[in-house]
């Protein structure tokens, strides 16, 4: 039963979203002309939730095993364990994710059954804009949260929770277009959620992706990752990573984050940034096509960089190939955003000099652009369209008014549109 439950959660959380905004106190129709909309958010919002089984043994301390048989408890974000030295070990130790060689996958910690645990706090001005038009959540406005530790899989490697999310995503845009008139979805992204929008696209056939789903409209999204992710995975604080923060999940205590499936999607990609120096030190400058010798040096074993060349690299350097579908790409732009990192003295435990360019704080310029060639640019693609919006930040994009009204007539658009 634990196990049945444990692969239902995702699919009863994503069916069952709660959006309770509303425009000022009124509840706005519900407009039949709109196509249903499926929201994936940024890795951030998709809380998980956990639940300790009689195989769990804790190795950090004896402690960690009081929430034995105790039911499910907030396991991500959780700001108290996050803050509190002596609860980061017991945290740390049940996050991690576990590489099975045999399997050739990975898996949650023994003992340690994980569900995902839907949230709406990151995305309610989007959602607030999307029920002031007249979507309404459970009839045209659906979210699909996800476990965020997870990544797509190269082909002929598998990636079992990765596949889980795949099919109840799948089922849920199937469910929502036929409660709307079987209407196609358009899918609305945020952030990473726009990686594993493309990825769960490219798992699906042209044909079913035709009927299925109107358009992808992807916002804070890059083609090849953003330089200010070497900032998590060079840390200044060598291998203490202290403070662990939610929003920089590589500097989780004991290495956690690096054990996730997920852990190096963000990186510069050869494809977008190629041989520009990006980490430059005295004896070494590093570009994108020195990653794994950069991730060597900041202290990941051999096994974790093999894993980067031959499921990570393999899957982001072909990701976001065309044609995938009617696409609409949103950026921010106009933020200073890390472009260069130094170690005059190749000291990668000291603070760094920082050259910053532009972006989103997050994202840089070069990978929102490249997306206008690897999508765009392909004589196969359907549609495509790049807005970039001026003096705003990669979650500002969703949050700040003048950007949130860019991205609703963006989606509006996409819903009129006759193709």
């Amino acid at each position: 039963m634990g196990v049945q439950l444990h692969r239902l959660l995702p699919l009863l959380f994503l069916l069952s979203w709660p959006f309770f905004l509303r425009d000022g106190g009124r509840r706005v129709p519900v407009r039949d002309d709109l196509h249903p909309i499926v929201l994936l958010p940024g890795h951030s919002c998709s809380q998980l939730l956990a639940r300790l089984t009689d195989d769990y043994e804790p190795a950090a301390s004896p402690s960690c095993g009081v929430r034995k048989g105790t039911g499910w408890f907030r396991l991500w974000e959780n700001d108290t364990a996050l803050q509190d030295p002596a609860l980061l070990p017991c945290y740390a130790e049940q996050l991690k994710l576990v590489f099975d060689p045999v399997a050739r996958d990975y898996r949650d910690a023994k003992g340690v059954d994980v569900g995902v645990m839907s949230t709406n706090s990151c995305m309610k001005g989007l959602v607030a804009a999307l029920e002031g038009i007249g979507y309404k959540d459970g009839e045209n406005l659906f979210g699909a949260p996800y476990d965020f530790r997870y990544a797509p899989a190269p082909p002929g490697q598998p990636a079992l929770q990765f596949s889980y999310f795949v099919s109840s995503l799948r089922l849920l845009i199937e469910r929502a277009s036929e409660r709307n008139g079987n209407k196609p979805v358009i899918l609305v992204t945020h952030s990473h959620g726009g990686i594993n929008a493309t990825g769960f696209l490219n798992q699906n056939a042209v044909r079913w992706r035709r009927r299925n789903v109107k358009h992808l409209v992807m916002v804070s999204t890059g083609a090849g990752g953003g330089v200010p992710m070497l900032k998590s995975v060079v840390p200044t604080t060598g291998g203490n990573r202290t403070p662990p923060t939610p929003s920089d999940v590589l500097s989780v205590s004991g290495n956690t984050g690096r054990t996730f499936g997920s852990a190096f999607m963000a990186l510069p990609t050869p494809k977008v940034f190629g041989h520009a120096p990006l980490v430059v030190t005295q004896a070494k400058n590093y570009s994108a096509y020195d990653m794994p010798e950069l991730l060597a040096e900041a202290g990941f074993d051999d096994e974790e960089v093999a894993r980067y060349r031959s499921r990570v690299l393999p899957v982001v350097t072909n990701l976001f190939r065309a044609p995938i579908m009617p696409t609409t790409c949103i950026n921010a732009v106009g933020v200073a955003t890390v472009e260069r990192i130094v170690y005059s003295d190749g000291d990668f435990s000291k603070e760094p000099e920082v050259v910053y360019g532009d972006g989103d704080g997050s994202i840089n310029l070069a990978s929102m652009v490249a997306l206008d060639t690897v999508i765009g640019g392909d004589p196969d693609q359907e549609h495509y369209k790049s807005v970039f919006i001026p003096n705003t930040t990669h979650s500002g994009i969703i949050t700040d008014g003048f950007a949130l009204e860019r991205v609703v007539t963006e989606i509006l658009e996409a819903n009129n549109a006759s193709y």
